[in-house]
Order: structure tokens, then sequence, then C-alpha cells
């Protein structure tokens, strides 16, 4: 179930991880995991090794991705995790993709 925006039960959230997380399949899995928990937003890698994350849905399912993005790739060691609330508004998005590096 996907919430509506306009209940307020949508959130957005952007997280950024930083250790081993490029080159570990880290992205792939993301997908995977954000699709089968029904939110939205993307994954990208950014050329300082860090790999960014922007998450769409209600806090529940937030709060489960959040947590899967610590410990969900086992290859990957995530040294740190920043996840903040983004206050202004966010366009709804589709569907959880990749995106490019940038």
């Amino acid at each position: 179930m996907r919430p509506d925006e306009n209940d307020g039960s949508m959130e957005s959230r952007l997280a950024r991880l930083r250790g081993i997380v490029q080159g570990v399949g880290f992205r792939e899995a993301c997908v995977r995991q954000a699709r089968a928990l029904g939110i939205t937003g993307w994954v990208r890698n950014r050329s300082d090794g860090s790999v960014e994350v922007m998450v769409q849905g209600s806090p529940e399912q937030l709060a489960e991705m959040c947590a899967w993005l610590r410990n969900g790739v086992p290859s990957a060691v995530v040294d740190s995790l920043e996840v903040n609330s983004l206050r202004s508004p966010v366009d709804r998005l589709d569907q959880f993709e990749r995106l490019p590096t940038v």
C-alpha cells in the first residue's frame, strides 16, 4: 500500500552512507528492498565513494528501509549512516530506481 501524499502520511528522507558501500551490489539490493516495501525514490553512488538514497513512503516504511540500509547487504560495511527528513515539498515519485553516479 502506498501512502497518499494528500493524507499527510507520506514522508521523504535523504540518506548518505559511507564505508564499503560501492562495488558490493548495494544499489541493486537497495532497489529490490525498496520495491518490496512499496516505497519510491532513488539510490545513486557519489564520486566521493558514498551512496545516497532518497526514499518516500509512510513513517513505518521509511523506518524499516532505514534500518535495512545499515545492515541489509552482507558484503557492505556501513561506517556511517546519516538520514535527514526533507521538510520542503518534494514531488511524489512513481517508483524506486537506480540513478547514475554524481
